[in-house]
């Protein structure tokens, strides 16, 4: 029987101990072992005792830290987007019906604008949104006379306005965005004069989504515009085609490509040979984007200050060597095959595309 009371609050392992008497010892006594403190040991202790660390100084987040990572740099393409339509080359065909058109009031309510990669489709197209909607100061109707001034120019170029709505089709192939934009059409803008619809790509939309788009196509709401965007024209319904006004944006000129390079790496300061422009314009096939990006390549082969060479584009582009070339067709010409096929050899060797060998 033990001698504990029990208690009625729980068994009495679960009740607390009392605090037991801690006594600090006189450093100046011996310890248990008969040896006194040693010498310094307060002061190792006092240095050991951890203190709030002292952040380092702030890393050099100036320009000076930042002016060769290229975290600010953007690609000419982009850098060189057209912001009027003047600034469009190879297409003055097209800009002088939409002039006349604006011009007269006779505006479509549906655009349809083909061609091939980067000559100009969707930069029109966010072009023709702000014209429908310019607004400045002393514009107040629709009007191609764009400027860095207008109310809504910023935010439609940059895609972020809400009235102009911009649909990847190839992302949104189905029928449900183009039920969201029927469902939307019918309210007015908010900011804007009008209301722009901008389809990316229209051709994969799917049969289904663009039976669902030809109702709205055939009898729009006046304060709504829509404008298409595709690669493959011949993929896009005949139906839908009736229902828009076509404009074929067309290959640029290698001429006009080479000029509009070569002004383009003047104001970035760089020197580049005028053949090998020449051969980026070829190798562009017409495309001015496809251009700006082998131009941004060509101009980081070279160093600081020197002029890019031909030779370093045509390696740049896998071309063969014009003397080899000629070479070449002299011996296919003379019937002397085993030379030919050793210069054919040879020119695929240095990475020499066979279908841009000439």
């Amino acid at each position: 029987m033990s001698d504990v009371d029990p208690s009625p609050d729980g068994p009495p392992w679960e009740e607390d101990a009392p605090d037991a008497d801690v006594v600090e010892r006189d450093p100046d006594t011996d310890d248990m072992f008969g040896a006194p403190e040693p010498a310094g040991m307060r002061e190792a202790e006092a240095a050991a005792t951890p203190v709030a660390a002292t952040a380092p100084p702030p890393a050099d987040v100036g320009p000076a830290a930042h002016a060769d990572d290229g975290s600010a740099y953007t690609v000419l393409a982009r850098k060189y987007r057209p912001h009027a339509f003047e600034d469009l080359i190879g297409q003055e065909a097209m800009v002088r019906t939409l002039t006349n058109a604006f011009a007269t009031g006779r505006i479509a309510h549906a655009f349809m604008l083909t061609g091939v990669r980067g000559v100009g489709k969707t930069t029109t197209a966010r072009l023709l949104a702000r014209a429908l909607n310019n607004e400045t100061d002393v514009i107040d109707r629709p009007s191609l006379a764009l400027t860095a001034h207008g109310r809504h120019d910023a935010a439609i170029m940059a895609g972020q306005h809400m009235d102009v709505v911009e649909m990847d089709a190839a992302s949104h192939t189905g029928i449900d965005g183009i039920r969201d934009i029927i469902e939307s059409v019918r309210y007015a803008p908010v900011e804007a004069r009008y209301k722009v619809y901008v389809l990316d790509e229209v051709h994969m939309l799917s049969n289904q989504a663009f039976n669902a788009l030809l109702k709205t196509l055939e009898e729009p709401p006046p304060h709504a515009k829509f404008i298409f965007a595709t690669t493959e024209i011949r993929k896009v319904p005949v139906t839908i085609l009736s229902r828009c006004q076509r404009f074929d944006l067309r290959r640029v000129e290698p001429e006009i490509l080479v000029e509009h390079l070569a002004r383009i790496a003047d104001r970035e300061g760089m020197k580049i040979e005028q053949d090998a422009l020449a051969l980026i314009a070829r190798a562009a096939e017409g495309s001015v984007r496809d251009g700006l990006s082998l131009l941004d390549q060509a101009l980081v082969q070279g160093e600081r200050g020197e002029t890019v060479k031909t030779e370093i584009v045509r390696d740049m582009l896998g071309l063969a060597d014009r003397s080899q070339t000629i070479a070449l067709f002299e011996s296919i010409m003379a019937g002397r095959t085993p030379e030919a096929l050793e210069l054919f050899r040879t020119l695929y060797g240095y990475g020499a595309d066979p279908v841009q060998i000439t």
